[in-house]
Formats: C-alpha cells, structure tokens, sequence
C-alpha cells in the first residue's frame, strides 16, 4: 500500500513538475518562484505528521530581500497550508538574518491553526533559528510555544537538532544529505525524536525527499 502510495506520489510530483515549468516560462515574473516535492514520510520539527507519502507544492515572491509565500501538503486526514512573508538579508561581514511570519492552517480534522514570529540567523556552515508562536486549542486554551534550531551543513551533508519550549516539550536530532540529480533535489535524512514527540518511547525514521523548484 505505502508503495503504491510513493509512486503516485511521484507520478503527481512529475505532472506537476511540468505543468509549473509551462506556467514559469509563460510568466517569467522575476522574483518569482514554486516548487513541488515528494517525502517518503512527513516529519516536520520531530513530530510526525504522516504514515505514508506526502506530496507538497508551493510558490513564493521576493523582491530586494522582502518575501511572501504559500506551501502546501497533503497530512493524510486533511491538507496543510502555509502562509508566510517577511525579510531577509546579509551583513558586510557574512552575517545573515531573517526576520519573517508563518501562519499554518489546516483543513479536515488533523489539526487547528498555529501562528508564530520567525527570527533566524546565519554564518558560512551554521545557521540558528528562533520561533515563537501560539497553538489555537479548540476545546480549550490557546496554547504557547517557542522552537530553537541549531543547524551545520557542508557540501549537501548536514545536522540538525531542535527543542520546543513553553507549553510544549521535546525534542530531535535530523542528520542527512541533499543534491541535485538531472535537475532534481533529492535527499535522505535520519530523524530521532525524544518520547515527548513520538509517544511513549523514542524513535527514529529514515525519510527519502525529491523535489523541484522553478
């Protein structure tokens, strides 16, 4: 089943892969861009958010370092929409920053809504990420929660740890490799998320990534 579920997944990321490299060529508006991809499973900050395949697209426009953008994905009980904007840019010495806002919507019954601020900074092979949101609750109290990320990378290969905070807890530890083959990005990443994420115990999932952008 989980087989039959990736290559449909696939077949969908190629049809669309064409069908956004006509509609790019069409426009040729500068500054902007989309972007369709395929993951074996769906894991994002160490919790996991689909058994099965997930196919996800996208589109974004940035123009002298102020952006905004819309992503999408399929979470197998409804489907995720994400909208953000905000700023990025790069100091003299090397040193650069992100200054942004997300707001993650959902359809169906897989979740509600969370909206948060997005601060992140950057330096050659390391780059940390601070976020600080609110988990709208709905039978109950809104909830808050902050999210740290300290990452390395070098050439395609890179590790990631992250940890919650707030209302919420837990956290993990990503380590994989990225290139691009025949104009394709592919990937392959090890996730080992703590017992607060996964459940009762920790866990660890192997996730296969293709994708294209425009």
């Amino acid at each position: 089943m989980k087989k039959s579920i990736i290559s449909l997944s696939i077949s969908m990321l190629l049809a669309t892969s064409a069908l956004a490299s006509t509609a790019a060529s069409a426009t040729d508006i500068e500054g902007l861009s989309a972007n369709v991809g395929v993951v074996s499973q769906y894991i994002f900050r160490g919790v996991v958010q689909t058994d099965t395949a997930s196919a996800s697209a996208g589109i974004d426009y940035e123009n002298s370092g102020f952006y905004i953008g819309a992503w999408g994905a399929d979470v197998q009980a409804g489907i995720e929409v994400d909208i953000y904007g905000g700023y990025n840019g790069e100091l003299d010495s090397g040193l650069g920053y992100n200054v942004g806002f997300t707001s993650y919507q959902y359809t169906g019954d897989f979740d509600t809504s969370y909206n948060e601020v997005n601060l992140g900074l950057s330096y050659g092979m390391f780059s940390f990420t601070y976020n600080v949101g609110e988990w709208e609750v709905e039978a109950g109290a809104d909830q808050d929660y902050d999210f740290l990320t300290a990452k390395v990378e070098h050439e395609g290969f890179y590790a990631l740890y992250g940890t919650w905070g707030k209302d919420f807890d837990g956290d993990y530890l990503e380590v994989g490799y990225g290139t691009e083959v025949s104009g394709f990005d592919v990937g392959i990443a090890i996730v080992a998320n703590s017992k607060e994420l996964s459940g009762s115990t920790s866990d660890e999932n192997l996730v296969f990534s293709i994708g294209k952008s425009f």
